[in-house]
């Protein structure tokens, strides 16, 4: 099946000029500034006046809903197939979050599994916030290695719901999952919920600093909240991920501070905490109330730091995909518009708003329709 995609301002996310794009089943086969094919059956979609860019990639999603802090009622909803495609996300890494009592990696993986199979590209993290993680074989080596779809695990580090894991567990931990990674050839990352706790980055530096486990595999989220400490990891030489929010604004804020203050943009990502649960704590630790992540916050941010904070398209592009995708050793498979790459790829509006959205070649919004649906979706 081809789709030739004519007279696009490509952002590939290098700012390309007018390209066309010709697409066969999920690949990019060829991009010029003139493409002419007629071989069989082609759909042709002009694409004057809009911008095409790198299907988003969103490394912190809880599929399976977060939550559980405020009893059993407050356990967040699993995340909608068709809300992620209309918000232009592509890729996305699914996690557990504080509750792994009433979710499990079992749902977690078979979640993933119909992600795959809904049409987009789905990974998952074996692990939750506490230590030792749960697994589905009973190790975090063997659910990394022989999983598919499980790249790395999560834990949850300064925060007063975590385990107090100590720095010695977490070198052990991070040891484990780079074994695996060189077993099953992926990227084997160490993705850590960062709280506001007192640690803040210090186990991990000090882990960098006094063993041989790279630095590459630890992967801390939720940065803003130790904003220093990741400023500084950063410039050791670490990828830092920064939470995004409903509040585009303050989000393009934060974002902007990032790129003020990390010398290598390369390193600095952001992603939304989708279906995630943001309780908000007193002063005592006590919960006084509970929001919801959506996956709507991931480029809603980037086009505020854009129209908002003036970061040229380029360069804010890069935040939700090449640098994601470098992180996670899906580059340039993913995160980029080449030929080669899979057909992810996102057009905007001159308003820079999504208007139609391909995931691994396959239309999946329209004119700002969404065309596809999971199983039980529409």
């Amino acid at each position: 099946m081809f789709t030739l995609i004519k007279n696009a301002e490509v952002y590939a996310p290098q700012a390309l000029g007018q390209q066309d794009l010709l697409l066969c089943n999920d690949k990019i086969i060829a991009m010029a500034p003139q493409i002419d094919f007629s071989f069989g059956e082609v759909t042709v979609i002009d694409a004057s006046g809009k911008k095409a860019v790198p299907g988003f990639i969103d490394q912190h999603v809880h599929v399976l809903g977060g939550g559980g802090e405020g009893s059993f009622r407050s356990r967040c909803p699993e995340l909608d197939f068709s809300q992620t495609v209309k918000n232009g996300v592509t890729t996305v890494v699914g996690m557990l979050g504080t509750d792994s009592m009433t979710r499990s990696i079992e749902n977690l993986v078979a979640k993933t599994k119909a992600l795959n199979e809904d049409g987009i590209t789905a990974y998952c993290l074996t692990g939750a916030y506490e230590y030792p993680s749960p697994t589905l074989s009973g190790s975090v080596k063997k659910d990394v290695t022989f999983i598919s779809e499980c790249i790395g695990v999560k834990i949850a580090i300064s925060d007063h719901r975590n385990s107090c894991i100590t720095t010695q567990e977490l070198a052990r931990l991070a040891a484990d999952v780079r074994q695996a990674s060189l077993f099953s050839g992926k990227v084997g990352v160490v993705h850590m919920h960062l709280g506001n706790g007192k640690a803040g980055l210090s186990q991990v530096m000090a882990i960098v600093e006094n063993t041989d486990v790279p630095i590459k595999h630890f992967r801390p989220t939720h940065c803003g909240k130790q904003f220093d400490d990741a400023v500084a990891f950063a410039n050791m030489g670490g990828y830092v991920d920064f939470t995004v929010s409903e509040d585009a604004s303050q989000s393009a804020e934060n974002l902007l501070n990032a790129l003020t203050a990390i010398e290598n943009k390369e390193k600095i990502t952001c992603s939304s905490d989708s279906n995630g649960s943001l309780p908000k704590w007193n002063e005592k630790r006590e919960m006084i109330g509970m929001g919801v992540g959506s996956i709507s916050s991931l480029y809603r941010a980037i086009r505020a730091l854009v129209q908002e904070k003036g970061v040229a398209l380029e360069e804010a592009l890069p935040l939700i995909t090449s640098n994601v995708a470098k992180g996670l050793e899906i580059y340039p498979k993913k995160g980029c518009l080449a030929v080669d790459s899979d057909a992810d790829l996102v057009l905007l509006d001159k308003d820079l708003e999504i208007d139609t959205v391909f995931a691994k070649g396959r239309l999946m919004v329209e004119n700002k329709t969404v065309l596809a649906y999971s199983y039980f979706g529409r």
